[in-house]
C-alpha cells in the first residue's frame, strides 16, 4: 500500500518535472501534533510518530526522524521501500545536505509551503541556490492521490474564562502591542495555534489532544483580525473582545490579506512558525521584523490564576494515577491486563475526576521491551499482556479545564531483577537531583540538563531524548520556549512561574524501559549579594513506586528528598481516596 502510494506520487512529480518532494509533519501552523487531514507525512510513509521529515525522489523514498522513534520506526518501515535515517546518528546526513547532495543541478524541489516554517523554506532557498535548484512550493501533490482524505475539523471553540486564564483578552492584547511599540513593528501576523488561542482566550477541539482552533490572527495598532470559520465562534467569545476591534474573516482568506499589507508597514513574525507561503506573499519591499512571538514570551509564565488552577488540577490528576497504581498492583496476575487495557482504565479514572476534557497526548503504555520504545503506541497487533513480573512504563496526561497534565510513572508489576532496580534507582536519582537544583536567575535549560543526564552518564549509560519540555495551560502539553535539552534549543530563561516537565529515562532494548516523569514549577528562593536564586516545586502529586528502588544506591539527601516528596503526596491525596487505598498509600509513601 505505502510503495502503491510513492509510485503515484512519483508520477505526479515526473509531470510537474519535481525531482524531489518533502513531506514534513507540521500542518498550515508548524503544530507538533495535527488534525487528520494533515496526516500526510504518515500517509505517505506509514510512520506513526509524531515527528518526521519524508523526502520522495525520483529514485528513493527516506524517513528521518529522531531517537524517541527509532525501534518504533524501524518496525512501522520494515514492509515499504521507506528507508530509516536516523538523525544525529554518526554518518546520517540532514535532510538539507541529503537534498543538496542528491539532487542534480538545474532541477526543481517541491514541498507544500503552507507546512513548511519560513525559516527552514528560507534556509532552503540558499542551500539550494549553490546548484541552481528551483523551488515549487505552491500547492499539496498528496491531494492529487489522497483521494479519501479526511475533512478539516468543524468543532465550536469555547470560551476559557477568566476564572481559568487569569487575564482577559484585552490585557493581553494590550501587552503584544506594546512589545509591538518597543520593537517598532507595525502589523503582527500569528500563525500558531497555542499562541492564538491564548490570546484570544479561546480553546477548540480542532486537533486531538490538543485543545486548539484551526486559525490565524493579524495584529495591528488598532484592530486584531482572526481568521477562523465564523461558524466556530460563538456570541459569548465575541462578547468577551470587549470594546477591542475584533475582525473576523474566514480561514482561507489569510493568504490574500497578506499580500494587501502596505509597504510601508513593519511586519512581526516568528519565521520558524509562520508558514513559508505567508512568508512569500508579503509584498516585497515591505519591512520583516522576525522575531519570537511576544505571546509566546507571555504564555510561557504562568499568572497565579493559572498556578493555583494547575495545582487544583495535578491533585485531580494524582487521586487518578494513585487510584490506577492500587488497581494494578491488585490486579495483576488475577486478571489479563493489557497495554491497552491499563491505558483505558487510566483514562477512565482520569474522566471520574471534575473538569476532564480529553487525554492531553497519546497515552504510551509500554509493557517489558515495549517499554524501551521511547514514543510506543500500542496497536491490536502489538498489545501486549502485562505479566506479574517485570516493568510496565505509562507516560499519560489529561486535559482539565483549570490545566494540563503530564506524568510518567514506571512500575514494578512483579518481581524485578537487580538490574531493572538499578536501572529504576538511576532513573529517580537523575529525576530527584534536578527536582532539588538552587540556581541564580539567567540561568535556561541547557545548563540544567546535565544535572540530570550527568547522573547516568556518571553510570555510563543514557537516554535519547530531551529532559523536559514546557507544559501550556490547557493548551499544548509541549509548550516553548523553556524546557531542559542538551542540544541548546530551549535556550529561553527560566523565569518565575514557569512550569516543565522533569523526565529522565533508561531503555534496553527488547528488555525494558524507564521514565520517570513529574511537572515542576519555577519559583523564586532567597536572594542576597550573589544575585535571585531560583528554585522548583514539584506539582505532580504520585507515588514513585517504592517496588523497584534499591534504596542501598541512594545517597542521604536523595532519600530526604523523596520521603518529603511523599509525604506531601500522602497529604494531599489521602482525603480524596477510599480508606483500603489510603492504607496502601501508607505503604507506598513510608519514609525510606
Amino acid at each position: 500500500m505505502i510503495n502503491s502510494r510513492i509510485e503515484k506520487l512519483r508520477k505526479i512529480m515526473k509531470e510537474k518535472n519535481i525531482f524531489a518532494y518533502i513531506i514534513p509533519s507540521a500542518d498550515y501552523h508548524q503544530s507538533e501534533y495535527v488534525g487528520e487531514f494533515f496526516k500526510g507525512r504518515e500517509y505517505i510513509s506509514g510512520f506513526t510518530g509524531s515527528a518526521g521529515t519524508v523526502v520522495i525522489t525520483l529514485d528513493n523514498a527516506i524517513l528521518w526522524t529522531d531517537g524517541r522513534y527509532f525501534l518504533q520506526a524501524e518496525k512501522e518501515l520494515a514492509s515499504s521501500c521507506m528507508e530509516l535515517y536516523k538523525m544525529g546518528q554518526e554518518n546520517v546526513p540532514t535532510t538539507f545536505e541529503y537534498i543538496e547532495k542528491e539532487v542534480p543541478a538545474g532541477s526543481k524541489v517541491g514541498f507544500d509551503g503552507r507546512c513548511i516554517s519560513a525559516a527552514m523554506g528560507k534556509d532552503l532557498e540558499l542551500s539550494l541556490a549553490k546548484k541552481n535548484i528551483t523551488i515549487s512550493y505552491e500547492g499539496d501533490l498528496l491531494d492529487e492521490i489522497w483521494k479519501d482524505r479526511p475533512a478539516l475539523s468543524d468543532e465550536k471553540a469555547f470560551l476559557l474564562d477568566t476564572k481559568y486564564s487569569g487575564e482577559d483578552f484585552t490585557s493581553k492584547i494590550s501587552r503584544v502591542r506594546e512589545f509591538m511599540r518597543e520593537n517598532g513593528a507595525t502589523t503582527h501576523i500569528l500563525t500558531s495555534l497555542d499562541d492564538i488561542c491564548w490570546l484570544f482566550n479561546i480553546r477548540g477541539r480542532d486537533v486531538a489532544y490538543n485543545p486548539v482552533v484551526l486559525s490565524y490572527a493579524v495584529i495591528t495598532l488598532d484592530k486584531a483580525i482572526l481568521f477562523v470559520d465564523e461558524n466556530k465562534i460563538d456570541d459569548e467569545i465575541k462578547v468577551s473582545f470587549g470594546d477591542e476591534v475584533v475582525e473576523i474573516k474566514g480561514y482561507f482568506q489569510i493568504d490574500e490579506f497578506v499580500k494587501t499589507i502596505g509597504k510601508e508597514e513593519v511586519v512581526l513574525v516568528d519565521s520558524n512558525k509562520i508558514n513559508y507561503a505567508i512568508l512569500k506573499n508579503i509584498p516585497e519591499g515591505t519591512k520583516i521584523l522576525n522575531s519570537i512571538n511576544p505571546s509566546t514570551i507571555f504564555k510561557a509564565v504562568k499568572n497565579p490564576v493559572e498556578i493555583e488552577n494547575t495545582k487544583e488540577a495535578h491533585i485531580r490528576d494524582g487521586v487518578a494515577v494513585t487510584k490506577f497504581m492500587y488497581w494494578l498492583k491488585n490486579n495483576i496476575g488475577k486478571i489479563e491486563i493489557t497495554e491497552i487495557s491499563a491505558s483505558d482504565k487510566m483514562t477512565e479514572l482520569r474522566k471520574e475526576q471534575g473538569k476532564f476534557l480529553e487525554e492531553s497526548f497519546a497515552s504510551i503504555s509500554g509493557y517489558a521491551g515495549n517499554g524501551a520504545i521511547i514514543h510506543y503506541s500500542a496497536t491490536h497487533e502489538s498489545n501486549t499482556i502485562i505479566e506479574p513480573r517485570g516493568l510496565y512504563l505509562l507516560d499519560s496526561g489529561g486535559q482539565y479545564l483549570d490545566g494540563t497534565t503530564d506524568i510518567t510513572r514506571t512500575f514494578a508489576v512483579g518481581p524485578l531483577t537487580e538490574e531493572e532496580k538499578y536501572h529504576f534507582t538511576t532513573v529517580a536519582r537523575a529525576m530527584i537531583r534536578l527536582s532539588s537544583v538552587k540556581f541564580l536567575h539567567g540561568v535556561n535549560g541547557y545548563y540544567l540538563d546535565v544535572l540530570a543526564r550527568g547522573i547516568l552518564w556518571n553510570e555510563n549509560l543514557n537516554y535519547n531524548h530531551g529532559t523536559g519540555h514546557g507544559v501550556g495551560h490547557v493548551l499544548n502539553v509541549h509548550e516553548g520556549p523553556n524546557g531542559f535539552r542538551s542540544d541548546n534549543r530551549n535556550s529561553a530563561t527560566l523565569e518565575e512561574g514557569m512550569i516543565m516537565t522533569n523526565e529522565p529515562g533508561f531503555y534496553k532494548a527488547n528488555s525494558h524501559g524507564i521514565r520517570l516523569e513529574n511537572e515542576l514549577l519555577c519559583k523564586k528562593g532567597i536572594k542576597n549579594e550573589f544575585g535571585q536564586f531560583m528554585e522548583f516545586e514539584p506539582i505532580t502529586i504520585a507515588p514513585i513506586d517504592l517496588d523497584a528502588i534499591n534504596i542501598d544506591l541512594m545517597k542521604d539527601e536523595e532519600k530526604a528528598y523523596l520521603n518529603e516528596y511523599h509525604k506531601m503526596v500522602f497529604d494531599k491525596l489521602s482525603p480524596f481516596l477510599m480508606e483500603e487505598e489510603v492504607e496502601w498509600l501508607k505503604e507506598y509513601t513510608k519514609a525510606i
